[in-house]
């Protein structure tokens, strides 16, 4: 029992990262980004949230939901805040650049081939 929660749990923060995360990119990539991989992730977390209804209570699931939530909001500020302590303006966009760049190319080669 305690496996399965765990395994819901982790399908929740995983769906709702992929999801946050977009809104870290730019407006281009963010679409790119929107239409390739977040609906996945919301089908994710919505399959992941029946799971957790489905094999526990309503009320377990509605606490994992909100715990996993939680802890993904707060890795995402603590990330943020060490991430601009540590680097400086010019280098965050310039790797945040590269990234979406990165990221877009990968969907073409993936579509393409």
């Amino acid at each position: 029992m305690i496996i399965k929660y765990i395994s819901f749990l982790i399908g929740v923060i995983w769906s709702y990262s992929i999801i946050k995360t977009q809104s870290v990119f730019s407006k281009k990539t963010g679409i790119i980004f929107k239409i390739f991989i977040t609906k996945v992730s919301w089908l994710t977390l919505i399959a992941a949230c029946y799971f957790g209804y489905k094999n526990f209570s309503i009320k377990f699931s509605i606490i994992g939901i909100i715990i996993s939530i939680l802890l993904v909001n707060l890795a995402f500020n603590f990330s943020k805040k060490f991430v601009y302590q540590r680097f400086d303006e010019q280098k965050i966009k310039l790797f945040k650049s590269f990234f979406e760049y990165t990221l877009i190319f990968w969907v073409i080669y993936y579509v393409l081939f």
